[in-house]
């Protein structure tokens, strides 16, 4: 059984796939369906790559902070602590 979420999810990714098949096609009148299909595959796959590129250096650069913040907190306690 899908859920309720689920479909929705899917008709988004859908209408967006669909978005980008159009813009693809109205800039490639004259090459085949298959070619502007795969051009559109193609820069979804990019913007999901990049998209996954920036959320890793997001994560490591929290990672950095939260190390940062901890040793800060740790050094405040023994400052703290006399």
């Amino acid at each position: 059984m899908v859920e309720d979420h689920e479909e929705e999810n899917m008709l988004n990714i859908c209408r967006y796939v669909d978005e980008k098949f159009q813009e693809y096609r109205h800039q490639l009148i004259k090459q085949p369906e298959s070619t502007v299909m795969v051009l559109a595959a193609l820069s979804i796959a990019e913007e999901l790559f990049e998209l996954r590129q920036q959320l890793s250096e997001s994560e490591k650069n929290e990672t950095v902070m939260m190390k940062r913040v901890n040793s800060k907190i740790e050094q405040l306690l023994e400052d703290i602590r006399g």
